[in-house]
């Protein structure tokens, strides 16, 4: 039976990792972050994925980062802490980790580069959540940038055979297994839009929220999407779904964390700094960025944080 989780629903944010002008973690900024989420009506956080650029940090950079998101929300909102790597040895050592931090969940992403077969992927994360027994365990399925998808299948008997792999944080964008999921999972488990876009047809057929990365720009907004799509208030969703489209397509008009933190700059939110192999956007995409953020009345009397 899975782990009953009753707040794992609505939004979550996968949340950027804020650098200083020397690439070091800007802690300040980070908290700041965490206080705007929390403002605007965020009740879950996710530091250390892949919006937050976690390939690029050091293990203690990345604890670092979960400890400054715990101790920022102080109750006031759940840390999923991302832990995911393609070593599973590795996976489960940075749970541990996490757990010891006091998150409240951890999110694990398939194997990248491995290319694990689907009973490769069922020993991964069955050995991550026999490890961290008292840890709730959500599957992070994105083959676009794993090369490795979560089957349908997969996923249910992870669901079925783990008490602790209490729901999957899907970006496949496959409805077709998508459903498949949701028509299989066992009560409690929990299936989350990793797609922005996908956030409203997946709470209608019976999802559970999303992990987005467009609410670090518009956290109330995207809360409010979520709730009102939760609550079956249909007209309401998708009206705002529809005004936030482009600023969810735009984010990833280059390889996402790019665009979501030229617009936190451009918001006075952090310093556009990024780690390589990422770059800054290309002047087109910049301005396609300030165009969307414009056109939601976001840039009043805004002062941009220098580059």
């Amino acid at each position: 039976m899975t782990m009953k989780i009753d707040w794992l629903r609505g939004c979550a944010t996968a949340l950027v990792t804020p650098f200083t002008g020397n690439g070091e973690i800007d802690e300040d900024r980070m908290r700041a972050l965490v206080e705007r989420q929390i403002a605007g009506g965020i009740k879950l956080l996710v530091p250390c994925g892949t919006t937050g650029e976690s390939a690029t940090l050091t293990e203690e950079e990345d604890q670092r980062v979960i400890q400054i998101v715990v101790e920022a929300a102080r109750g006031r909102a759940r840390v999923i802490a991302g832990t995911g790597s393609n070593a599973t040895f590795s996976a489960i050592e940075y749970s541990r980790a996490a757990r010891s931090l006091g998150v409240d969940a951890v999110l694990s992403v398939a194997p990248y580069y491995n290319k694990p077969t689907q009973e490769g992927l069922y020993a991964h994360f069955r050995a991550i959540a026999e490890a961290v027994r008292d840890v709730p365990l959500i599957l992070y399925n994105v083959p676009g940038r794993t090369s490795s998808n979560i089957a349908a299948l997969t996923v249910s008997r992870l669901a079925n055979d783990l008490e602790n792999i209490v729901g999957v944080k899907e970006a496949s964008g496959d409805m077709a297994q998508i459903m498949a999921i949701l028509r299989q999972r066992p009560p409690g488990f929990r299936v989350l839009s990793g797609d922005d876009a996908m956030t409203l047809p997946i709470v209608a057929l019976g999802g559970d929220g999303v992990i987005s990365v467009a609410s670090n720009e518009v956290p109330d907004l995207m809360a409010t999407l979520a709730d009102l799509a939760l609550a079956g208030r249909w007209n309401e969703a998708r009206e705002i779904h529809f005004r936030l489209l482009p600023l969810m397509e735009v984010n990833f008009v280059e390889s996402n964390p790019g665009p979501v933190k030229a617009a936190l700059a451009m918001l006075g939110c952090l310093e556009e700094k990024y780690r390589l192999p990422l770059v800054p956007l290309q002047e087109k995409n910049r301005a396609r960025v300030q165009e969307a953020l414009s056109n939601l009345g976001l840039l009043k009397g805004i002062s941009h944080a220098a580059a």
